[in-house]
């Protein structure tokens, strides 16, 4: 980090918030003299150190009243093979200057890091991790929807495989002759011919398919960093050289030993990689459903090119059956779209001329001409996929439990091994008799003393207690929960929002456009005894065919709905706010507001009685008047969304109460209350009213989810404790919220909370897993009663444990009742 550094301050905006920020920085250990350049937005800071703290700066700045712009940075990290591994990597990258946060994904191979803005340089972090004694590589959010990228996913799980191979050819022998001599008393050859095959057959074992985890192994323990890999380097190497030794001293060879536990370990590693590539599955099926070509016009010709090389503005030409490359407009035809991929929602969507297409979406039928708008990193698939990703790499409170644990777990063991030797070497009586009180287990036995006691027992704990399994306990089932919610359109942006959720006590619901369509509807039509509904409907929609006011346009639809022929006014003038006055057939119809009607002066006469009654229903008011005469009163509401009632339903069976924020009045509000079922009504709250009744809910209920899709929705989506934003909803909304909804069903509410319980019940059985393994093993491996071979396994097989029972997240059920049939 050099001595001198620019660092980007957004908010700013005159000499005095320069000032501020001068004095903000200055009052930081580490900095010299700071110069803030308010027409560059920037702040040159002298250090006084090494290091650029970044959380100490973001902080004083924040604090100050502004912000410092971060970024995130996604790598892929080869060579990490247990927790104390993603420890390691994460504290390399903690300590480039710049850096704010690092979050390591074992189970993804993956490191989230947030810096700020400009400053850290990507080659500081691959050096950083390459120090570490691990390798890593920029993911590229331009290949981020290329299927390509799972190329190196791939030949990683086939390298696994084929040293489990190799390790097997040579450790099968070995353990058949084992067996045949240890279990059932076939002497074959002589002691000596025996020794020497075991050690000729463990060697190819340990230093060909081996050799990648000794060298790791080794390079991590003597840069101070042991893992995983240095406890079966130790464990391995240990046992293995008791075979040349066996000749020279009075010990017994563990050769044949040491290519078990090598064997095994990369038999583990395999199981474990394929189950990790399950886990991710929904983000690799997401990237395959991508189209590979387009068929585009250029020049007057029509071109098929690889997707990737499509450029805005290109038309493509997509025909029934096909995948639409990219994200565009409809330029001309009909389509009916599957739009599953990205909504989770099987129905196809009928698309006309103007409507916007998502890409990786298919057309089932009609032949469409579509304008690419977005492409590569910007379409909404690649978003999703990024999204997902990054959901996926960060971490949740809870495992900050096991990150302390795996942060002293290799220490420990180490420590444990040495006093195991001191235990059997000061007490060596007492060490054999709690060994010899386990003879009722077939494997434990009585005539192993002196060393070869103490080697087994050493050897057992090395290999039985790596943290693996602690690693991989939680980002493996939330790389499955969140992966399941892409598939069902439901995206969770962080570990913090699906561990959060399962305890939501209240789900607090915006109206406009989340409980309703935001969309009126004509609700009722009460006409004076001379008219039929009708001719009412055939005049007020005539009137309103010109309108672009809602209300106007949602009495045309009813007519069209209604298969009413419309009829053009001969003269129509709209009054901004109130309604339109035209002429038809020689009528003169007026339709609007009540006001308006006053204004007009036209008495409301008969149908008085049928405007307050729509009125008192918490509906919105029309009225048509003819040639000076009030003819009819239109009650319009805000139509509620399908199934909206059934949601709230189920929220409520659940356990969990629900409310309504709405600006509208009292009487509007609670009719729509009724009609869902909702338990409690907030009215009349304006947008700078709604995180004021947010925080007042909390302190009420606890934990509160908050659902919304407007722009005034995004503080109140800030302030929950979880904010869910409906899919249709603006881009600031959904940019606020922990949790999106991409098909803009309430269905997704309850799937988002029952995915979040799913999977924090995954997290607690695997941890439970995790710490058993070892609280058990390492006691019976202390004593002598764990032979290394099962200690080796059952450390595999903890961790094998671990990732299917995540896979089986699978299985869960995440749907609401009512959509089960």
């Amino acid at each position: 980090m050099p001595k001198k550094v620019a660092i980007p301050i957004s908010g700013m905006h005159c000499a005095a918030c320069a000032l501020h920020v001068e004095h903000a920085l200055t009052e930081i250990g580490g900095i010299g003299e700071v110069t803030v350049n308010l027409a560059t937005n920037t702040a040159q800071v002298d250090l006084t150190t090494d290091k650029l703290v970044a959380k100490d700066i973001i902080e004083a700045v924040q604090h100050a009243g502004y912000d410092v712009p971060t970024e995130t940075i996604m790598l892929n990290i080869d060579g990490m093979h247990c927790a104390m591994c993603s420890a390691h990597v994460q504290a390399a990258l903690m300590e480039v200057g710049g850096v704010m946060d690092a979050v390591v994904n074992l189970a993804a191979n993956s490191a989230q890091v947030t810096a700020i803005a400009e400053i850290v340089k990507v080659q500081d972090l691959l050096a950083a991790v390459e120090t570490a004694g691990y390798s890593a590589t920029l993911q590229a959010a331009e290949t981020i929807t290329s299927p390509d990228r799972y190329t190196r996913t791939e030949q990683q799980l086939q390298e696994a495989k084929r040293r489990m191979w190799i390790a097997w050819a040579f450790g099968g022998p070995a353990m058949l002759w084992m067996l045949l001599r240890m279990v059932f008393g076939v002497e074959i050859v002589s002691s000596v011919i025996y020794e020497i095959g075991m050690i000729v057959l463990a060697v190819p074992v340990l230093f060909w398919p081996g050799w990648p985890t000794l060298k790791s192994g080794w390079k991590a323990l003597w840069s101070g960093n042991a893992n995983m890999d240095s406890l079966i380097m130790m464990g391995s190497i240990t046992a293995f050289v008791t075979g040349p030794l066996s000749f020279f001293m009075s010990v017994a060879s563990y050769a044949g030993v040491a290519g078990m536990i090598m064997a095994i370990h990369l038999t583990g590693r395999y199981i474990e990689a394929k189950a990790r590539g399950n886990a991710s599955q929904a983000v690799k099926k997401l990237v395959e459903l991508g189209a590979k070509t387009a068929h585009i016009e250029r020049n007057g010709q029509e071109l098929e090119i690889s997707a990737s090389e499509i450029r805005l503005g290109d038309v493509m030409t997509v025909r029934p059956g096909e995948k639409i490359p990219t994200d565009g407009r409809v330029l001309s035809g009909l389509g009916s779209i599957d739009e599953s991929v990205a909504t989770g929602e099987s129905v196809p969507v009928l698309k006309q001329p103007g409507d916007d297409v998502l890409g990786a979406t298919i057309n089932y039928d009609g032949l469409l001409k579509i304008e690419a708008t977005h492409v590569g990193k910007d379409t909404f698939l690649a978003q999703i996929i990024r999204l997902v990703e990054e959901a996926q790499a960060s971490r949740v409170p809870v495992q900050k439990l096991a990150d302390r644990v795996t942060a002293v777990f290799v220490p420990i063991v180490l420590g444990l091994a040495g006093i195991a030797l001191l235990a059997w070497l000061i007490f060596p009586e007492t060490m054999v008799n709690l060994r010899n009180a386990g003879n009722f287990l077939p494997w434990v036995s009585t005539n192993v003393t002196g060393a070869s006691a103490i080697i087994m027992s050493i050897v057992s704990i090395l290999v039985i207690a790596c943290p693996c399994a602690l690693g991989l306990a939680t980002p493996t089932a939330l790389m499955v929960g969140i992966g399941m919610g892409a598939e069902r359109g439901v995206l969770l942006r962080s570990g913090r929002a699906i561990e959060v959720l399962k305890d939501v006590k209240l789900v607090v619901f915006d109206k406009t456009g989340t409980l309703t369509k935001g969309k009126p509807e004509v609700a009722e039509i009460m006409p004076e005894s001379e008219w039929t509904i009708a001719e009412i409907l055939e005049l007020a929609a005539s009137a309103e065919a010109g309108s672009e006011h809602p209300l106007g346009r949602a009495i045309v639809e009813r007519a069209k709905a209604n298969s009413i022929e419309l009829i053009t006014p001969s003269s129509f003038e709209a009054i901004s706010g109130r309604g339109v006055r035209t002429v038809i057939e020689n009528k003169r119809v007026i339709v609007g507001s009540v006001d308006f009607m006053t204004m007009e002066g036209i008495d409301l006469g008969n149908i008085a009685t049928s405007v307050e009654s729509i009125k008192n229903r918490g509906m919105s008011i029309m009225v048509i008047a003819v040639d000076g005469t009030a003819a009819a009163a239109i009650g319009l509401l805000d139509a509620i969304k399908d199934n909206a009632a059934n949601a709230i339903h189920e929220l409520q069976r659940m356990g969990i109460a629900t409310a309504m924020l709405t600006g509208d009045n009292q009487t509007t509000a609670e009719a729509i209350g009724r009609k869902v079922g909702i338990d409690h009504v907030v009215a009349g709250v304006m947008p700078e009213g709604k995180v004021t009744e947010i925080k007042r809910l909390q302190a009420e209920f606890g934990k509160i989810a908050f659902v919304g899709d407007g722009i005034n929705d995004a503080p109140a989506l800030k302030q929950a404790d979880v904010g869910i934003a409906i899919g249709a909803g603006t881009d600031i909304a959904i940019e606020s919220a922990d949790v999106t909804i991409v098909h803009s069903e309430l269905r997704g509410v309850i799937e988002a909370i029952n995915l979040s319980q799913a999977t924090f019940k995954k997290i607690r059985q695997n941890l439970f897993w995790a710490f058993f393994y070892n609280l058990i093993m390492m006691p019976l491996a202390f004593i002598g009663w764990m032979h290394p071979i099962l200690a080796e396994t059952a450390m595999a097989f903890s961790s094998i444990t671990v990732v299917t029972n995540a896979n089986l997240l699978r299985k869960a059920d995440i749907r609401p009742l009512y959509t089960r049939g």
